[in-house]
């Protein structure tokens, strides 16, 4: 038929088959992880979690502000870590950013450092400079120099090029990139820099679980010993921190801050460069390796425990953890969404999303492990959680500017026939960028004695068994590499309106 109200739009075709292609990646995703439930531990392991969540509600409600010890200090300690860990990154990550795209190598090594957790980071360093700044420095700055290359590269990649084609010849690159390419992405390297900052003083706060002196570790005391009011006080201290940060993380306010905070972080260890080149050299290494003993090699490799059931049980729960992620999302988007409810559902919609990823995996998974016992199903719900509210809330806010075709529909009708649709692919494409996040902190759970590699890790370096747990870590880095290629390929490419770099 050549009628033109019957013939197909090759658009509206494209429509349809990207739809039963997002429809089937993710019920394979939900298939897949329905299979492999039966070969979780998602046991309950506490006798009364009911009555443990209740004593928690209650210091959650009512906080003993005035049993909290130097709080001010542990605050200034853990912005001043955020603040000169995250510009530790930038002067590291800017020059590299510049050469991303030209460098294979470069590309390596950041994908390397930013696949290894920022915790794992502090572990190794923690053996070279103990519990000192120097610790919680190097233990973000790291991390994040190879992430701010990939994320700057990849903004300054999307800016136009004729500006730059604009200029007379013989203008060099240098004066190319200041006056044409840097005022154009100023705003996006802004406002990811921004997010990453939020991101350290999440960050910061973990550091206490490993004994630097931030306010994770009272909160992790409080919350071991039973002083749930206490832990009550120093949450809602955490929680105003994330919330006021617009106030006083102002840009302008930045310089002056960063001053201020930077008398917090000595004092600064004393390093025997002798012992430091010790340990790059020599400690982390096999020593059969260091002598090219290839048999004593093999024989180092057959001492070290069967790993097969904590690599499957970090993947198994990634993917758990990003399923459990997309139904969460599913479910709470609509909850701070425009188009649903009224102004008192959404705000408390919004407040809940906000109260959820603006908690950390570990410590979620931490609360629920003194709730359900050592297992998989604490950490399951912490990543479930926390990855699925912060998605939720970009997709939110990605609907409130959609304006609906049928304004007469019911709620149901507009989700189901106007809004899901068109938001859909950028909410998969979002769980897939999250995908190389969500592993990585399926490895740092087992710190909480879960089973996966991170377990494996924390007891090595424990037992000063550094070249072990080196090795672990460097297992763990090409997992996360593999399984970020494996997202990246699978990520629908039609959800450019959500895929923005400044959301990762």
């Amino acid at each position: 038929m050549t009628a033109a109200g019957l013939t197909p739009r090759p658009g509206w075709l494209r429509g349809q088959s990207t739809g039963l292609r997002l429809a089937r990646h993710s019920l394979a995703l939900v298939a897949l992880a329905i299979v492999l439930v039966p070969f979780a531990d998602l046991s309950v392991l506490t006798r009364d979690p009911w009555g443990e969540l209740a004593r928690m509600a209650g210091g959650l409600a009512w906080p003993a502000w005035g049993t909290v010890e130097s709080p001010l200090e542990a605050i200034g300690l853990t912005v001043a870590v955020a603040l000169w860990g995250t510009l530790g990154g930038i002067l590291l990550g800017f020059p590299l950013a510049l050469v991303f795209s030209r460098s294979r190598l470069v590309r390596a090594g950041c994908a390397f450092v930013r696949a290894i957790h920022e915790l794992f980071w502090a572990l190794l360093f923690l053996q070279v400079f103990g519990l000192s700044a120097a610790t919680a420095l190097l233990a973000l700055a790291i991390p994040y120099a190879g992430i701010f290359a990939k994320v700057y590269a990849e903004i300054l990649e999307q800016i136009p090029g004729a500006p730059r084609e604009a200029l007379p010849p013989g203008i060099g690159r240098l004066s190319r990139f200041v006056y044409t390419e840097l005022p154009l992405a100023w705003t996006r390297l802004a406002a990811y820099t921004r997010y990453r900052f939020e991101c350290a003083l999440r960050a910061s706060v973990l550091l206490g679980f490993v004994g630097l002196p931030t306010l994770g570790f009272q909160l992790e005391t409080a919350f071991r010993e039973g002083r749930y009011h206490e832990a009550g006080a120093l949450l809602w201290l955490f929680y105003l921190l994330i919330a006021s940060l617009p106030w006083w993380g102002h840009r302008r306010l930045i310089p002056l801050l960063a001053i201020g905070v930077g008398f917090l972080l000595g004092p600064w260890p004393e390093v025997n460069g002798g012992l430091l080149w010790r340990f790059v050299s020599q400690d982390i290494w096999p020593p059969a390796l260091l002598e090219g003993d290839w048999r004593g090699l093999a024989d180092w490799l057959a001492r070290i425990p069967d790993l097969g059931p904590a690599i499957g049980n970090t993947l198994l729960l990634g993917l758990l953890g990003s399923v459990g992620s997309l139904l969460v999302a599913l479910a709470l988007w609509p909850l701070a969404c425009r188009h649903f409810g009224h102004p008192a559902t959404r705000l408390a919609g919004r407040g809940l999303l906000l109260f959820l990823r603006s908690t950390p995996e570990l410590m979620l998974a931490f609360l629920f492990l003194l709730l359900l016992g050592p297992s998989l199903l604490p950490a399951w719900l912490a990543l479930s959680l926390h990855n699925g509210a912060l998605i939720a809330f970009l997709v939110a806010r990605h609907a409130d500017a959609v304006t609906p075709g049928m304004p007469d529909a019911t709620g149901a009708g507009r989700l189901a026939y106007e809004l899901l649709p068109r938001i859909y692919p950028g909410m998969l494409a979002l769980l897939y960028y999250r995908a190389e996040v969500i592993l990585r902190e399926t490895a740092i759970l087992g710190m909480l004695g879960v089973a996966t590699l991170g377990y494996y890790i924390d007891a090595n370096f424990q037992y000063l068994l550094f070249d072990v747990a080196f090795f672990l870590l460097l297992v763990t880095a090409m997992l996360n590499i593999a399984v970020d290629a494996l997202s990246r390929r699978l990520r629908p490419r039609e959800a450019a309106v959500i895929d923005d770099p400044c959301e990762r």
